[in-house]
């Protein structure tokens, strides 16, 4: 492949996804990641994209909101019924890593009452969480990607590597009986890296994420011990999960109602 056919590939992809990672681009158009940097180097001469820490992305993106901000007016009674039942299963005073899912954000609306160390690299978490004198928040480094709501790259993923936690509560973009998959490669490596700091992993997805494949594999079932999901979940998916050995809590349809 030529380089002005991969630079094509290269943004045609950027102005689906927005941002994504070196890996993740090389991947692409199968090529090493020093061949992506300095196809990166051209098309941000060209003023179309901009390097970021680890990846590139749009340098004038569709919108300037949040993706964060609508991603979180779908399914929000499903949302809010699994935050409410994750945070049941949460004990008084534990450290509990919340990464920036807008579900784990429903999650993190319930945290108060249980007292909670919070560790995590969404804003909008740490936002809600920072005027609480019951909740103690630590924040990672990382590069801001304002779009959602999130940082990232490898600052963000070394704070994950140097801490221990009781709990992970996480999400992601698909689940199948083959694995768990997400959208970002910088987002696939913070959310290993969370993986590897906690003692337990629950899982939180709606319904629509189930029988769903992304872009990246993140990690097999066997890694997490509950997937939370909510009534609407469909019975062969959660069959063909539970056959693979994955706990799975169904929330109730009447905790769907906000505070």
């Amino acid at each position: 492949m030529q380089a002005e056919e991969r630079q094509q590939r290269i943004e045609e992809h950027l102005q689906k996804v927005e941002f994504a990672s070196l890996d993740e681009l090389a991947e692409l158009v199968d090529v090493s990641v020093s061949t992506i940097r300095r196809d990166l180097d051209a098309l941000e001469q060209t003023g179309g994209v901009r390097r970021t820490h680890g990846g590139a992305r749009l340098a004038s993106p569709r919108s300037e909101e949040w993706v964060f901000t609508a991603r979180n007016t779908h399914q929000v009674e499903e949302k809010e019924a699994i935050g409410r039942a994750a945070a049941a299963l949460l004990a008084s005073g534990q450290t509990v890593i919340l990464d920036a899912g807008t579900t784990v954000y429903h999650v993190a609306r319930h945290l108060e009452e249980k007292r909670p160390q919070v560790i995590t690299n969404s804003l909008p978490v740490a936002n809600l969480l920072a005027g609480s004198n019951a909740v103690e928040v630590v924040v990672t480094g990382g590069v801001v990607y304002p779009r959602l709501g999130v940082l990232m790259g490898p600052p963000a993923v070394e704070a994950f590597s140097k801490i221990h936690a009781d709990v992970a509560v996480m999400s992601s973009s698909g689940i199948t009986a083959e694995g768990i998959t997400n959208s970002h490669g910088l987002l696939i490596e913070i959310q290993r890296a969370m993986l590897r700091a906690a003692r337990k992993v629950i899982l939180c997805m709606d319904h629509t994420k189930l029988g769903r494949r992304s872009l990246s594999p993140l990690c097999g079932i066997e890694e997490i011990d509950v997937l939370v999901t909510d009534a609407a979940a469909p019975s062969d998916q959660l069959d063909a999960l539970r056959a693979k050995g994955l706990e799975i809590l169904v929330a109730p349809a009447h905790l769907s109602t906000a505070p």
